[in-house]
């Protein structure tokens, strides 16, 4: 299998270029009254749909998109406000935090579908599609003189959702019966702008709320990735590698937190596996082939020593959480004993 070639995540990481919001804040300022704003709801699928707005709405919608992430720049930029990596930081005053859209998979391809087959999105109607399964809303911001267009994403979260003929209103200093098929209340905090290749988090918790993405845990993941490669010969499909596999794999994200690289040798990982009558395939250089999610979770549940046989029944089994066995309140049982 040819490692050489490029995975799409891989190519757009080597042609990744730094953004610079601010600048990009004070530009947008000479178009913002002619700014052209487009609304998708997400489903929980990461399902895309066109909405349809009524022309009273139009002069909402700066409001509620750009006004308040432009006043956070502007005022950020003033009193020194820094730009940072999830890797390099944590959330504190006075930083922004950035990663990039290539990390986070869920937003790639989100990102991915509306920028190659927008013409395939449908449009949002109640009768068909239902708000309960609406996770959040991304907001298209473009201007013919702009060279390419933002997306401000935001959460929907349930409670700003009403739905059916349930709710009271308060209409001429009386409650009145609710007659919509449902209302929406848009979130007015400032959640996540996506520029270019550059994905600014004005709030993490939005960011694993919106598109699942732990940005510290899947550093962690990323580096213990690049050290298991470097101690492992593993061979993938064409365009893949562990980091993109893994990426995919949120139980596996988690079990690389834990895993101490290169405790456990190839040779050893092998004879377990034929132990355990696991298969693992090799190529004919003696690479562990890695063709699909499977293949991944038998080769993380081995080096994360996953895999045990009773010697009391002679049953084979895939330990889901291990908890170290203690003679006391306070002492471990060594290996072994």
């Amino acid at each position: 299998m040819d490692q050489d070639i490029l995975s799409p995540v891989q190519a757009e990481k080597d042609n990744y270029k730094e953004t610079d919001v601010f600048a990009w804040a004070n530009n947008l300022l000479q178009y913002k009254e002619d700014l052209k704003i487009e609304l998708f709801l997400m489903s929980k699928n990461y399902v895309l749909y066109r909405t349809k707005l009524a022309e009273q709405l139009r002069p909402q919608l700066e409001p509620i998109f750009i006004d308040d992430i432009l006043g956070y720049l502007f005022e950020g930029a003033e009193s020194g406000m820094v730009v940072r990596g999830f890797e390099e930081a944590e959330a504190e005053a006075g930083v922004l935090q950035r990663t990039q859209v290539f990390k986070v998979p869920h937003a790639r391809e989100t990102l991915h579908w509306l920028k190659t087959q927008e013409h395939e999105i449908e449009t949002f109607n109640d009768e068909d599609h239902d708000f309960k399964n609406m996770k959040g809303i991304l907001a298209r911001v473009s201007h013919p003189q702009m060279k390419q267009s933002v997306i401000v994403a935001k959460v929907l979260p349930g409670s700003n959702v009403m739905q059916g003929k349930k709710g009271w209103m308060m209409r001429g200093g009386k409650f009145v019966p609710f007659d919509a098929d449902a209302a929406l209340r848009i979130p007015t905090d400032n959640h996540l702008l996506i520029l270019d290749q550059d994905l600014y988090v004005f709030s993490q918790p939005r960011l694993k709320q919106l598109f699942g993405y732990d940005a510290k845990e899947a550093y962690i993941a990323e580096k213990k990735a690049a050290e298991i490669s470097a101690n492992y010969r593993l061979s993938f499909p064409e365009g893949q590698s562990l980091q993109t596999m893994v990426a995919e794999k949120k139980s596996a994200i988690k079990k690389l937190q834990k895993i101490e690289t290169g405790s456990i040798k190839q040779e050893q990982l092998l004879e377990h596996a034929d132990e355990m009558d696991i298969e693992l395939m090799q190529d004919d250089t003696g690479a562990i082939i890695i063709m699909d999610g499977k293949d991944l979770d038998k080769f993380v549940n081995l080096l994360n020593d996953d895999y045990m046989e009773s010697p009391l029944t002679g049953q084979r089994y895939e330990i889901i959480k291990k908890k170290p066995l203690k003679l006391d309140d306070n002492e471990p049982v060594e290996p072994g004993l």
